[in-house]
């Protein structure tokens, strides 16, 4: 037998019963759903900034990380909207490793999913509370959605999931801004697809329900840069890049065309430190195009308390157990840098 039933896991409503949110924190939640929503629809000059480690691996290091971005988000709320990366689920090139906190909620300890389900909205809610903060985190597995949908602002769609239609069709339904990025090897059709897909409404299976959807007029493109076939790094964040990939957007006629560009990943060849360089190279290419200016709502940043990246077993507080992050202080001198570039 292929499978074998480990445990039964919570259902949603469980699970929101047990950590539930308070009335303040509901509102929260909506009153930054709606600064973010604003930034889409033109209704805010703020600049977006989806900013955070790669993985979150440890809940006391993301909170510490968290809180310290309130009060840098204090000194640029007149022009940056910041909004903390806090990824609870991993994906995998070749499927082995560190699967996300939702997975294994002690990277250091055997997977358990029933754990993790309630250390990943612990956390969530435990940020809100403590930074006044509501965050973004990828939609890896759609089934999982329902289990923190209430806490987020923002939801990405990584690069290997954009093209699967239970994403595309889970994105319908959801009452926030979502990123798709660029596949991968770098089609940027399948991510314009994939935007299609979700702005339009949709009847299918979902947990168990056949379900209709609305459509999610805020869903959006994420450049990440691409590969070759050779394996090598293609960055999509030039100006030609950005001006080639908005005049294609702009075709599409899609409701409220936008771009978030990642700074890490292929553009910086995984080269973390040069993540400010290529955030303000992008901030000039707005400045030479108002196409640009009005396109480009944003950028995506990996970063945590300490730079670089460690192997679980070194153990050090606030480092990345994946990807390598900028850490802390050039974070924050980065994020002033793109405040007076707006």
């Amino acid at each position: 037998m292929g499978f074998q039933r480990i445990k039964a896991l919570p259902s949603p409503d469980e699970i929101r019963e047990a950590i539930p949110l308070s009335g303040e924190i509901a509102k929260v939640k909506q009153r930054r759903d709606r600064e973010v929503r604003a930034i889409f629809e033109r209704k805010s000059d703020k600049f977006l900034v989806v900013i955070g480690p790669c993985s979150a691996h440890n809940e006391d290091a993301v909170c510490e990380y968290v809180s310290r971005l309130a009060k840098v988000q204090e000194m640029v709320e007149e022009r940056l909207l910041l909004v903390p990366r806090i990824y609870t689920n991993k994906p995998r090139t070749t499927g082995e490793g560190y699967k996300g906190m939702g997975h294994q909620p002690d990277p250091r300890k055997e997977p358990n999913i029933a754990e993790g389900i309630y250390a990943i909205r612990q956390m969530h809610l435990r940020t809100i509370r403590e930074s006044h903060l509501t965050a973004a985190d990828e939609m890896l597995y759609p089934t999982n959605l329902p289990y923190v949908e209430d806490m987020l602002s923002y939801i990405a769609v990584g690069a290997r999931s954009v093209e699967n239609q239970q994403h595309r069709l889970t994105c319908s339904g959801v009452n926030v801004p979502v990123g798709m990025k660029n596949p991968t090897g770098g089609d940027i059709s399948v991510m314009l697809n994939a935007i299609y897909a979700s702005q339009i409404p949709h009847v299918f299976i979902y947990n168990g329900w056949e379900v209709s959807t609305s459509g999610n007029p805020h869903t959006h493109g994420i450049l990440r840069g691409a590969v070759d076939s050779y394996g090598r790094s293609i960055p999509n964040y030039h100006y030609e890049d950005l001006s080639y990939v908005a005049e294609a957007y702009l075709e599409h006629e899609l409701a409220y065309p936008a771009l978030i560009v990642d700074c890490n990943h292929n553009n910086s060849d995984k080269q973390y430190a040069e993540q400010p360089r290529i955030g303000l190279e992008v901030m000039q290419s707005r400045r030479r195009s108002d196409t640009l200016n009005g396109i480009i709502r944003g950028l995506m940043v990996e970063s945590y308390l300490v730079e670089g990246s460690q192997r679980v077993d070194e153990n050090v507080y606030g480092k990345s157990i994946t990807d390598p992050c900028l850490g802390w202080e050039d974070s924050e001198a980065f994020v002033k840098e793109l405040a007076e570039a707006v």
